[in-house]
C-alpha cells in the first residue's frame, strides 16, 4: 500500500513540476464553473470514512489507503483533463507545499513528542478523575493547540481506565472536549483561529470575545460527562477484578525531555506566523515562504531529537506505534486533494454552485447574519476542513480584521465559534478527532462508527449549540 500510495503521489507532483511558469497564476481557477459533481469524490471519501469500517472492516483495515488513492485520482484525472496539467499541478503543488505538509507535519511532532512522555503510576478512572483529566485537557489545548493536549493526555485517560468495560463514552468526550472546544481561545489553540491570527485578528481578541460561549460550552459538558460517567462506574460488574496496569509505580513523568521539545513546537508555531519576512520560494506557482520553512525544518528536527533521546521503554509502556499517525497521514491527503474543488466552490460565493449557503449568511440589508455564521461556518466545518471553511466565512464577511473585530465583532465570534465548536461534530471536522479514535482503538476499545459517534454529537453537542445561539448568536 504504501509503494502504491507514494508512486501516484509522485508521479501527480512530477506533472505539477513540469508545469509551465504560468503556473503561478494557473492554480487560480473560477469556481463558478464547476458543478456539484466536482464534490463527489470529496463525499466518497467522507462515505467511505464512515461506512466501510462499520461494513467492510477487514477490506477497510488493510486497504483504505488504496480507496483514498482511487477518489483522489477519480478527482485529479478529469479536473486535469478540463482544465489542463498546469492548472491541476499547480493545485496539488498549493495543497501540498501550502496545507498538507505543514498541516502533517505539526501533528507528526506532537504527535511523537506527546508519545514520549509517559505518565508512570496508576490512575483509577473515577468519575472525578476523569472528570479533571478532561478540564485540565481542556485548559492545555487554547496553548499547546488541541493536537498536542489529545496526543499528550489520551494516553494516560485510556491507562486509568483499561480496567472499565465502558470507556468508548470517556474518549468521545475527550473529542468533544479536548480536541475541540478546549481549543477556543488562543490562536495556538486550533488552526482556524491561527488563520485569523495570521490575518490580522488580536492574539487575545478570541480569548476576550468567546470566552462566555467556551466556559458555558465547556463547563455543560464537563458536568454531563460527569453525571454519565458515574452512572457507568456504579453499574454492576463495571469494574473487572484485575487491573491491567499494576499500582507497584510511583506517580511521575518519564521522558521529560520532551516537555521542553513540546515548548519548542509551541515556540516554533508562534514564531511562523509572528515573523514576518520577504524571502520566499516559488514552487509551481505556490509561495513557500521562509518562516513556514524554517517552523517546518524545526520540527522535524524535534522529531528526529525526541525519537533519539527518549527511552525505548517510555515508547515501549505508552504502545507507542506509527499506524495512528500513518491513518491520518493517507486519509488526510485525499481530503487535502478532493476539497479544492468543494472550496474553490464555495469562495465563488453567490455565482458559484453553493450560492445558496453563501447567501443565507446575509440579511436582506445587507448586514451579516450572526446566526446563520454561526450554524453555516460550524455544521461546514464538521465535514470540511475546519480551517479553510473558517478562511471562507472571514472573507465572505469582508476580510477586514480591524472591521471584523470591532464593528462586526458578533459576526466574527460567531465564525470563531463555529469553526472551533462544530468540529466535533463528526471524526472529520478537526484533525484530533481522527487521530484519537485511531490511538483508542489501536488500545482494543471500540468505538462508535461515524454515524455512531454523529449520534452522540448530535444527542449532546446540538442541543448545547441551540442553547448558545439564543444566548449568543440571535441577531
Amino acid at each position: 500500500m504504501k509503494s502504491l500510495f507514494s508512486q501516484w503521489l509522485m508521479r501527480l507532483i512530477s506533472l505539477a513540476c513540469l508545469s509551465s511558469p504560468s503556473a503561478a497564476f494557473a492554480a487560480e481557477f473560477d469556481g463558478s464553473q464547476l458543478t456539484a459533481a466536482w464534490g463527489v469524490p470529496f463525499a466518497g471519501i467522507l462515505l467511505c470514512i464512515a461506512l466501510m469500517p462499520l461494513l467492510t472492516p477487514h477490506f477497510w483495515h488493510h486497504h483504505y489507503g488504496k480507496v483514498v488513492a482511487a477518489w483522489s485520482l477519480a478527482f485529479f484525472i478529469p479536473f486535469a483533463l478540463m482544465f489542463g496539467a498546469n492548472v491541476a499541478g499547480a493545485n496539488l503543488i498549493h495543497a501540498l507545499f501550502a496545507e498538507y505538509i505543514p498541516f502533517i507535519v505539526l501533528l507528526t511532532a506532537l504527535y511523537t513528542v506527546s508519545g514520549g512522555i509517559f505518565i508512570r503510576g496508576n490512575l483509577h478512572g473515577s468519575p472525578g478523575l476523569n472528570t479533571a483529566i478532561l478540564a485540565i485537557g481542556a485548559f492545555l489545548a487554547s496553548f499547546m493547540g488541541t493536537t498536542g493536549a489529545s496526543m499528550l493526555m489520551i494516553r494516560p485517560l485510556i491507562r486509568a481506565n483499561d480496567n472499565r468495560k465502558h470507556v468508548a463514552h470517556v474518549v468521545v468526550f475527550f473529542i468533544f472536549i479536548v480536541s475541540n472546544a478546549g481549543g477556543s481561545l488562543t490562536p495556538l489553540g486550533d488552526p482556524p483561529l491561527f488563520l485569523g491570527f495570521l490575518k490580522g485578528v488580536d492574539f487575545f481578541w478570541t480569548l476576550k470575545n468567546i470566552f462566555p460561549e467556551s466556559l458555558f460550552l465547556l463547563g455543560s459538558l464537563l458536568v454531563i460527562f460527569f453525571v454519565l460517567d458515574s452512572w457507568y462506574y456504579h453499574k454492576r460488574e463495571e469494574i473487572q477484578l484485575v487491573d491491567p496496569t499494576p499500582d507497584s509505580r510511583q506517580i511521575g513523568f518519564d521522558g521529560k525531555v520532551n516537555f521542553a521539545l513540546l515548548a519548542g513546537v509551541v515556540a516554533l508555531v508562534l514564531m511562523s506566523g509572528l515573523w514576518k519576512s520577504d524571502v520566499a520560494f516559488d514552487v509551481a506557482g505556490t509561495e513557500v515562504g521562509l518562516p513556514g520553512l524554517v517552523r517546518d525544518a524545526g520540527l522535524l528536527l524535534i522529531v528526529l531529537i525526541s525519537l533519539k533521546l527518549t527511552p525505548s521503554q517510555v515508547h515501549a509502556d505508552n504502545q507507542f506505534g506509527w499506524g495512528p499517525m500513518q491513518e491520518v497521514a493517507k486519509l488526510f491527503a485525499g481530503i487535502f486533494l478532493t476539497i479544492i474543488p468543494v472550496i474553490a466552490m464555495l469562495k465563488a460565493g453567490v455565482n458559484g454552485p453553493f450560492g445558496a449557503v453563501v447567501s443565507a449568511v446575509t440579511n436582506p440589508d445587507g448586514s451579516p447574519n450572526v446566526m446563520m455564521y454561526f450554524w453555516i461556518t460550524g455544521l461546514l466545518s464538521s465535514f470540511l476542513d475546519n480551517a479553510p471553511t473558517y478562511l471562507v466565512f472571514f472573507n465572505t464577511a469582508g476580510g477586514d480584521a480591524q472591521v471584523l473585530m470591532t464593528t462586526l465583532a458578533p459576526t466574527l465570534a460567531a465564525i470563531s465559534a463555529g469553526a472551533v465548536f462544530m468540529g466535533a461534530n463528526s471524526y472529520i471536522g478537526n484533525a484530533p478527532n481522527l487521530m484519537v479514535k485511531a490511538i483508542a482503538e489501536d488500545r482494543g476499545i471500540k468505538m462508535p462508527s461515524f454515524f455512531g459517534y454523529m449520534a452522540w454529537s448530535t444527542c449532546v453537542l446540538i442541543p448545547l449549540f441551540i442553547v448558545m445561539t439564543f444566548i449568543w448568536f440571535r441577531t
